[in-house]
């Protein structure tokens, strides 16, 4: 410390410790204090005559009272001199990396950035920690905490850091930078007041396309630019696995499916329905096709798709009415027919029908001509009181019929069979 320095200091403890004691007076009066610069001597007295010396006596004694106190001041700051050297330390203080030497008299870290005006936050790293006591040569570092708005790897947050750069900060925060990409130079400064970044680090990703596997290292933003850079080019409707413009992960596998699409046009029947008029002219159970039905069409447009192809389920796009179906119209008897006909009720009918048609009523020879069990042609059923054909009528009415025409002709009606309704 220097001799100024000192001195100043013994100066303010003198006048704090004269108060206390109320003894000030002139410090300068004092002529020599060890470790303090020697004060100019005092010009020498002019010759004074007996009275004056009695004079001079009376006040010197006087001035040995009053300096008596004084005596006990300069003996207090000599003694005390070495305990104020060793208070004052020199210490080195950075703050963002601007460095200065101080001299302070403050116990601990917190004391000494209290003195100094340096005001700390939450995020603020400072070394030794506050509250540390301080020691003569210590180094006392203050960074500043810095915000910054990263987007890593398309996931994005704030943190802070102490650097003064964005590959500084990176490094801080652990994240990769061999093969990144980054939206600021790796030198750009991180102001106070923070930065916004993005990073994609390098990943690894797996695409398979046309039966082939491709791995490349990629820091690419999307699947999309990820396949592109595999050699893969995607055509038409061609599409991937994952979403195109999602983000690609580490170690992500990703498909690339070729697609192929197609229409399929299909003609579709639709059923008609069918109108039921009862006929009293019509014996029980006969039914007639008065009108008949007409089926509807109707035209389905699929979409057809093929994925790396395997021909994918048909998706109907449109459908279209070409033609309404008509209703069939059909008469039913309600007329309750006679079964007795005289002459001809004792006979053997059902072994004549086995002999005709095998017993069945809806029977109808190869040529189409005959029908029923009988096997009448519609000509000869309808002259007979029939309507329509004689296959579709009731098994009792056609034996009816039957009857009517042997009394009429006899066997002879059936040349082949007759002779079996005699038994």
């Amino acid at each position: 410390m220097s001799s100024t320095l000192r001195f100043e200091t013994y100066e303010k403890t003198y006048e704090k410790t004269c108060r206390t004691h109320e003894v000030c007076g002139d410090l300068h009066e004092v002529e020599t204090v060890p470790g303090l610069p020697r004060q100019s001597p005092r010009p020498a007295p002019a010759r004074r005559s007996a009275h004056r010396r009695r004079g001079r006596y009376a006040e010197r004694a006087d001035g040995v009272r009053r300096m008596l106190p004084r005596a006990l001041v300069v003996a207090f700051l000599a003694g005390g001199t070495s305990a104020f050297v060793a208070e004052d330390k020199a210490v080195e203080l950075s703050v963002d990396g601007r460095t200065r030497t101080l001299h302070t008299f403050a116990d601990d870290v917190t004391g000494l950035l209290a003195e100094e005006g340096v005001r700390t936050g939450a995020h603020d790293v400072i070394t030794p920690a506050p509250g540390t006591a301080l020691a003569h040569g210590d180094e006392i570092e203050v960074r500043r905490g810095r915000p910054l708005l990263l987007t890593l790897d398309g996931r994005r947050s704030v943190v802070w850091t102490t650097a003064h750069t964005v590959e500084g900060a990176l490094e801080e925060l652990g994240v990769r930078l061999e093969g990144a990409h980054l939206s600021a130079s790796r030198d750009r400064r991180v102001g106070r007041e923070g930065l916004a970044l993005d990073v994609r680090t390098e990943r690894s990703v797996t695409v398979m396309a046309d039966g082939r596997e491709r791995t490349v290292r990629t820091n690419a933003a999307t699947v999309h630019e990820t396949v592109r850079q595999a050699g893969v080019t995607l055509r038409g409707r061609d599409t991937t696995s994952v979403a195109p413009g999602s983000f690609p992960r580490d170690g992500q596998t990703v498909t690339v499916l070729r697609i192929t699409d197609g229409r399929e046009v299909r003609d579709e029947a639709i059923p008609y329905s069918e109108v039921r008029v009862e006929d009293p002219a019509l014996a029980r159970g006969t039914e007639v096709v008065d009108r008949p039905g007409r089926p509807g069409l109707r035209r389905l447009t699929y979409a057809r798709r093929t994925v790396n192809g395997v021909r994918q389920r048909a998706r109907l796009l449109r459908s279209e009415l070409v033609r309404e179906p008509a209703a069939q119209r059909v008469r039913v008897g309600t007329r309750t027919p006679p079964v007795s006909v005289r002459g001809a009720d004792g006979l053997d009918w059902n072994a004549l029908a086995a002999c005709e048609s095998g017993g069945r009523p809806d029977a109808v020879d190869p040529s189409g001509t005959y029908g029923g069990l009988y096997q009448f042609d519609t000509p000869t059923w309808q002259g007979l009181g029939g309507s329509g054909r004689p296959q579709d009528a009731p098994a009792a009415e056609q034996t009816y019929r039957a009857k009517k025409l042997y009394i009429r002709h006899g066997t002879g009606a059936w040349p082949h069979c007759g002779e079996r309704l005699r038994g």
